[in-house]
């Protein structure tokens, strides 16, 4: 049985959220993969600093491993409906310090997994494209990593 756990592998987080600059690109892939390969019973939401418009080199990379944002839009961090996770992932410096601020005392793990902007990539279309590819990766590499355990 595959469950959402910590690093301990003790207690299981059923409630996540990735916050990045905009929620345009990082955050919204990371909610994507995570709900793809995460159980049904993790609550995964992102959000982003400041307002962002959606990235169609997103829709794109997400396609091509069989995912989809749905009709998906940004939204910031002050426009979340749940404001309790168990674990807040932040993807940029600016997103960690408004997740640092905004949990204070209370009891979440804040954790910064710190991911290159694709959106900054020069060359062809297919260079910007493997940018985007390379966050993806990592993104799932650090999911698998750091909240997938095998039981037993």
């Amino acid at each position: 049985m595959t469950t959402a756990a910590d690093p301990t592998g003790k207690a299981a987080v059923s409630s996540l959220l990735f916050v990045c600059g905009m929620n345009a690109i990082r955050s919204p892939i990371a909610e994507a993969i995570a709900r793809s390969i995460l159980p049904a019973s993790v609550y995964i939401a992102s959000a982003g600093v400041r307002s962002g418009q959606r990235d169609p080199f997103v829709d794109i990379v997400l396609a091509e491993r069989g995912l989809s944002l749905g009709d998906y839009r940004p939204k910031r961090f002050e426009e979340l409906q749940d404001g309790y996770f168990d674990l807040i992932v932040t993807m940029a410096p600016e997103a960690h310090h408004t997740a640092l601020d905004a949990t204070g005392t209370a009891s979440v793990d804040v954790e910064f997994w710190p991911m290159p902007d694709p959106s900054v990539a020069d060359g062809s279309r297919e260079q910007i494209l493997d940018a985007y590819r390379e966050v993806c990766d990592r993104i799932e590499a650090h999911i698998r990593r750091r909240l997938l355990k095998k039981d037993g």
